[in-house]
C-alpha cells in the first residue's frame, strides 16, 4: 500500500491512501459531476477527531504537485509536450498528442479536472465540519487559511488548463443537489482566486518553517497571486481573439477578457512586488554538498538539492529521496521513463558572457558546443561526457565517470547503453534538479531535496516580464532580470543598457525559458505569450556526437515533427465531462 507523509502542526503523520478514499469517496472516476460521498458515521468519525482532521487537510496536499510531476505522463512531464523534451518512448499520450497536435476531447488526459474537484470538494468538507472538531481556536483558523490557499491552487491549475471553469463556493454538493457544471468567466474566475488567496493570506505567517516547512503561507499566496495575475495580462487572455482564431461556439468571456487592459499589467506587476517586499525570499546560492563554493553557478544547482532554503516558497515534501534521478538518469545510472532534451532546448543557453550562441561576438565554437557555455547549462543537461556519480553493485560509490553518449569508440570506450538513439532518443538526459550526491535504485545515496512548485526566481521573472510589458526596462526591471543572471554565473551577468521594451521582451521570455526550464512553466509560457505558433510548430531536432580516438564530429539530426493548432492554446475539456451535462460548454476548436 502507497504511504504519503507529511508533517502538520509539527506532527509526523502517516496518511493511507485508503483513509482519502474513505473520506472522499466517489461513485464513478472522480470528475466534477461526481460529487463528494461520505456517509454521516465517516464525517463523524475524521472530524471529531482532531488527528484525523488534520491528516484530512494533509491529504490536500498531497495532489499539489500533480500537474508539474516530471513524470506525469509515463514518458516525462509537461516538458515531454512541449519544445523542451522528446517522450522517452513512443506511445499515446497526452504529452504527445499535444507535440504532434492531434490532441483531443476524448484522448485527454482527464486528471486536472478530477484532481481540483476533488481536492475542492475536500476543502469545501473540511470548512463545513471544522467547527465542530476539537481543536484549538487559533489552529482551527490556521487550517481556515491553509485549506483556502489550496482551493486557489487548485482553481489555478484550473484555470490555466481550461480557461473560465464552474465556481463553486463554499458549496459541498451531494447527490440530491441539482448539479450546475454552467463555466464562469475567466473574470470571476480570476478575482475568485484572488480574493481566496487575499483572505488566506491574512491569516498566515510570511515563510513556514521547520516541522511546518511545505505548507501554505503568506508568501505562497502572494506568490501564487503573482503568477494568475501575469497570466491574466498576457495577451492570451488580456484582449483575447482564441474563439475566432480556433472556432467554436464558447463565449470569449469564457477564455479570457474580450477586451484587452494594459492595466493588468501593473496588477501583476504590483503583485510581484508585494512577494519582493516581504523581505523573505532570496535567491538560493550555496552550493550542493561536495561542491566548491566559487563554481559558477553552484548555487543554481544547489537550491534544488536543499530541503529547506530560502529560495523555495511552495515546495513539494513527498519527494523519494531518488525519484528524479530514476526517472532523468541515463541507463548507465539506472535511470529511465524521463523525457530527453531536445537540440533546441540545449542551444537556448548563452555562452558564459551571457551572450546567446547566435551571436558571431558570442565565441560559440559548433565544433565544441559545449565548452563555455551559461553554467546552467551544465546544471540542467546532459551531454556526452557529462561526469556523473556511478554504482557498483555492493551499493557503495566508485567516484564520479564520464558518461559516453557518443558513438564510435574514444578513450577505450565504444557505443554503450547511454550513447544517442540507444539510450537517449535526442542525445541528451535531464539533469536538471538531480542531487550530484544522489544514485538512482537506491535507498542508500539519495537526496534531502524537496520538489519546488514555486520559487523566489520565478517572482523575479514574473515582476521584470510584467513591470517591463507596463512601463519599460525601468532600473527594478534591469536589477531582476541581473539578480537571477549574477546566480547563474554569467560573467558579465549585466544585461546590455539602453534595451528597448521589445528587446528586454525578447531577454526575459529567454531568461524564463532556461532558469526555469523542466518545471513546468515552458508549456503554459509559451501560449500565454501567443508565440507557440514559432515554437510548437518546429522540427525537433536531436544532436549525434560520432568519436573515432580524439576526431570529433557534431550532427544534428531530425526527429518529432511538431504541430500546433489555435485551440492548443487551452485544454479541451474531456469528453466524460462534457458527455454528462451540455451545459458544460467546450473550449475553442474542439
Amino acid at each position: 500500500m502507497k504511504k504519503t507523509y507529511f508533517s502538520v502542526f509539527g506532527c509526523p503523520l502517516l496518511l493511507l491512501v485508503c483513509l482519502a478514499s474513505v473520506m472522499q469517496s466517489c461513485k464513478k472516476g472522480g470528475g466534477f459531476l461526481d460529487a463528494t460521498a461520505t456517509t454521516d458515521l465517516t464525517q463523524a468519525s475524521v472530524f471529531a477527531d482532531s488527528a484525523r482532521t488534520i491528516g484530512f487537510l494533509a491529504n490536500i496536499y498531497a495532489g499539489a504537485n500533480f500537474s508539474a510531476n516530471p513524470g506525469r505522463f509515463g514518458v516525462g512531464g509537461m516538458d515531454a509536450a512541449t519544445d523542451e523534451s522528446e517522450p522517452s518512448r513512443a506511445s499515446s499520450t497526452t504529452a504527445s498528442a499535444f507535440a504532434t497536435g492531434t490532441i483531443n476531447a476524448g484522448i485527454v488526459e482527464d486528471r486536472p479536472y478530477s484532481i481540483c474537484y476533488t481536492n475542492i470538494r475536500a476543502v469545501n468538507q473540511l470548512l463545513k465540519n471544522l467547527p465542530r472538531t476539537p481543536m484549538r481556536a487559533v489552529n482551527k483558523a490556521r487550517m481556515v487559511s491553509e485549506a483556502r490557499f489550496l482551493r486557489a491552487w487548485y482553481y489555478a491549475a484550473l484555470v490555466k488548463h481550461y480557461g473560465g471553469v464552474p465556481l463553486l463556493g463554499d458549496t459541498l454538493l451531494t447527490y440530491e443537489n441539482q448539479i450546475n457544471v454552467k463555466r464562469n468567466t475567466y473574470d470571476q474566475c480570476v478575482k475568485y482566486i484572488v480574493s481566496e488567496l487575499d483572505a488566506a493570506a491574512a491569516g498566515l505567517p510570511n515563510r513556514q518553517t521547520g516541522q511546518d516547512y511545505g505548507r501554505a503561507s503568506k508568501g505562497a499566496c502572494l506568490a501564487l497571486k503573482s503568477r494568475v495575475l501575469l497570466y491574466a495580462a498576457s495577451p492570451l487572455f488580456n484582449g483575447t481573439t482564441l474563439v475566432a482564431d480556433a472556432g467554436g461556439s464558447a463565449s470569449p468571456d469564457l477564455v479570457g477578457y474580450p477586451t484587452a487592459d494594459p492595466n493588468r499589467w501593473k496588477d501583476a506587476r504590483d503583485a510581484a512586488a508585494a512577494v519582493v517586499a516581504l523581505a523573505t525570499f532570496s535567491l538560493h546560492t550555496e552550493p550542493a554538498d561536495n561542491v566548491a563554493a566559487n563554481v559558477p553557478g553552484a548555487g543554481f544547482q544547489g537550491v534544488f538539492t536543499r530541503r529547506e532554503n530560502t529560495e523555495y516558497i511552495f515546495q513539494y515534501l513527498n519527494v523519494g529521496s531518488s525519484d528524479l534521478e530514476n526517472l532523468f538518469l541515463p541507463p548507465s545510472r539506472a535511470g529511465s521513463n524521463g523525457a530527453f532534451p531536445y537540440q533546441g532546448m540545449v542551444d537556448a543557453f548563452p555562452m558564459a558572457n551571457g551572450k546567446l550562441i547566435s551571436d558571431p561576438t558570442s565565441g560559440y565554437n559548433p565544433n565544441d558546443p559545449y565548452t563555455g557555455r551559461d553554467p546552467r547549462f551544465n546544471y540542467s543537461i546532459i551531454h556526452d561526457q557529462t561526469v556523473l556519480l556511478v554504482r557498483l553493485g555492493n551499493g557503495t560509490t566508485n567516484g564520479r565517470a564520464p558518461v559516453n553518449i557518443f558513438i564510435g569508440t574514444y578513450n577505450g570506450q565504444s557505443t554503450g547503453v547511454d550513447a544517442v538513439k540507444q539510450g537517449t532518443v535526442t542525445g541528451y538526459y535531464t539533469n536538471k534538479m538531480l542531487d550530484p550526491n544522489a544514485i538512482a535504485a537506491t535507498i542508500l545515496f539519495g537526496s534531502r531535496r524537496v520538489f519546488p512548485l514555486m520559487r523566489y526566481a520565478e517572482v523575479l521573472l514574473n515582476y521584470a516580464e510584467a513591470a517591463n510589458e507596463y512601463e519599460g526596462p525601468t532600473t527594478l526591471v534591469y536589477d531582476a532580470m541581473n539578480a537571477i543572471r549574477q546566480r547563474a554565473g554569467l560573467n558579465p551577468y549585466q544585461l546590455p543598457t539602453g534595451l528597448t521594451k521589445d528587446a528586454m521582451r525578447t531577454y526575459i521570455q529567454n531568461e524564463r525559458r532556461i532558469e526555469l526550464a523542466f518545471e513546468e512553466h515552458r508549456f503554459w509560457d509559451v501560449r500565454r505569450w501567443k508565440i507557440a505558433p514559432q515554437t510548437e510548430n518546429v522540427q525537433s531536432e536531436g544532436m549525434e556526437v560520432r568519436r573515432t580516438g580524439n576526431s570529433v564530429t557534431y550532427n544534428r539530426f531530425n526527429l518529432t515533427k511538431h504541430s500546433f493548432r489555435p485551440a492548443m492554446y487551452l485544454w479541451p475539456f474531456p469528453l466524460s465531462e462534457t458527455g454528462k451535462s451540455p451545459s458544460l460548454v467546450q473550449n475553442p476548436g474542439y
